[in-house]
This record gives C-alpha cells, structure tokens and sequence, in this order.
C-alpha cells in the first residue's frame, strides 16, 4: 500500500503507483493532458510531481517527483508474459475516491490486440482504479488497470495493460506501429473489425506443430504395436487387465500385466519397454511445449486420442 497514491488533476483522479523512488506509473486518461498533477499519500500528504512522458497509444503515463524520498516503498515490476489463466491477481486503487482499496480476482486471459498486450481479469476494475497496479500472488505487478466494463454491458469484465509496455517504455522503446488507445483497438476487436490476433495466430501455428509431431510418434506407435503383438504370442503367458489407447500401455501400470514373461523373453521385453519409454518421453517433452506456446488443453486431448496417443499417465 505505501507505494500506491491517488493521481489529482483540477478535473480528474485515477490511480499510481510507484516503481522507482522518483517514478511513478499511471495512465494517460488519469493525467489528462496536464504537465503537473498532485499526488496523495495513503496517510493524506501530498505532493506535487510532473508528467515526464505519456504514450497514448498504450494509455501509460509517466510521472516523476522532485524530491524523492530514498525509503519510498516501490512496487516489483514483473512480467505478463508468464501470466496464466486462473492464476489469482489483486488490484489496488482509489475506486470512486476510496484510497488503499484492494480487490482480488483471477486473470481470465492474456489476449494480444494488435501491438498492445491486455491482461483480461474479474478482479473489481471501478472508476479511480484506472493507473493502479495489477499484482500476482508473488507481489510483483504484472499489468496497469486502465478500464472495466459497465455492468450493464458485461460482469467481471476488466482490462489491465501489460506491465511490459511500461518497461519498454521507460528504456525508450514503443510498440511498432501502435495507433489509437488500448480501450479503441479492443473496442474494434470486440467487434469484429480486426483481424486474429498475433496470439491466436501463434496458438495455430502451435497447434498444427504439434499434431504434426504427434502423427510422427503415431507411427512409431503403430510400429510397437506390431512387435508387442508379436511378444504377447511368443513371450507372455497370462492376461493384460485395462483398456488403452495402445495395448502396450500396459507396461506402465503394474497391476495390468498379471502374466508372466516367459523364460528367455527377458531380452525381447527390455526391448517393447525401452521403445515404449522412447515413446513416453517424446509425448512428455511434445506436451510441454504445447503448454508453453498455449495449446489449449482440450485441443490437445483431443489430438492425442485422435492418433490413440492418450495416456492416463502422462499426466503422472
């Protein structure tokens, strides 16, 4: 809370914070135009700060204090990028002129609109909140909250501009060819008016990847398949309890084999469980990808049992 003040202007209030003794983030509608603005301590001091820079394109202002004070309490700048749908988030802000207000919700999801990354949330976004950090549960702010939607539009519908665009922007770089504000360019999005965006299209590429790998590992599957049918009627006397994708599943669930290889065969097993193990971990580290470049889950649950890849055990 030390590190989050009430932004003033003669006409407007909104919400900073500060990652830097002398630097504090907020957004561009809170600051509206003017070279200086007041800004409020949780205790209710004040103090007078200038606006350094603005990026409308982004909705991120920049706001410097003349004389620091060197124990100010400041704020982690993380990372969006690392964001992941359900994780917990807390904003804090000054919604309706309430300072220290705090509100907790779950990032809904990160959605690239054209230059300009958004952290979608259900936290509480009200009037006052705009230019207030969005924190993960590691205390590290991971976006700015610039605007929420009314609730005769839509419910737990809020918006956060990734905390990245202020890290570019204080090294002095800016989105390539950024146009309008966060709140125009998701407005066109929502209806329609722009194309996929770099995220989904990504995700699609992931997605085709991925499916390709997986036919790549079918065939080696289906090969295995050959050799185990073989071993079953030449080196293993009794039953194979369970149902899976491929029979030879089964050497990963010890209680599905309740035969016995056969004497001699031990060589011929060793060679179905190395394969099987080659398998496994192509399907494991092919997963792990997926997830890192979002693959949706079901996405790939539904690939997997399409080539008879899916494995209760992968997920071990």
């Amino acid at each position: 809370m030390p590190a989050v003040v009430r932004v003033e202007t003669s006409s407007a209030y909104g919400t900073g914070f500060f990652v830097a003794s002398d630097t504090i983030l907020t957004n561009v509608h809170v600051v509206a135009g003017n070279v200086s603005v007041t800004i409020r301590r949780p205790d209710g001091a004040t103090q007078p700060a200038r606006v350094d820079a603005t990026a409308p394109e982004l909705d991120i202002a920049v706001v410097r204090v003349s004389n620091p004070d060197p124990h100010q309490a400041t704020l982690p700048m993380g990372s969006a990028t690392r964001a992941r749908a359900g994780q917990e988030v807390i904003a804090l802000g000054t919604p309706l002129g309430l300072q220290n207000t705090v509100t907790r919700g779950i990032v809904s999801a990160v959605r690239q609109v054209g230059a300009i990354t958004l952290v979608q949330t259900d936290a509480a976004i009200n009037p006052g909140n705009s230019g207030g950090p969005l924190l993960d549960r590691a205390g590290e702010v991971i976006g700015i909250t610039t605007m929420g939607m009314k609730s005769s539009v839509a419910q737990g519908l809020s918006f956060a501009i990734a905390i990245d665009h202020a890290t570019a922007l204080l090294s002095g770089q800016r989105p390539a060819a950024a146009a309008g504000t966060p709140i125009n360019t998701l407005n066109d999005a929502m209806r329609g008016q722009r194309t996929p965006s770099e995220t989904d299209a990504v995700r699609a590429q992931a997605t085709r990847g991925y499916e390709q790998a997986l036919a790549q590992i079918a065939r080696q599957a289906a090969s295995l398949d050959d050799f185990w049918r073989s071993f079953l009627r030449s080196c293993y006397e009794g039953r194979i309890v369970g149902t899976f994708d491929r029979d030879w599943f089964a050497v990963w669930e010890p209680r599905a084999m309740t035969g016995a290889v056969s004497p001699g065969c031990g060589s011929s097993y060793g060679d179905v469980r190395a394969r099987a193990d080659r398998i496994r971990d192509e399907v494991l580290a092919l997963e792990e990808a997926a997830r890192r470049a979002d693959v949706f889950p079901g996405t790939r649950r539904e690939l997997r049992q399409k080539y008879k890849l899916d494995y209760v055990g992968w997920d071990r």
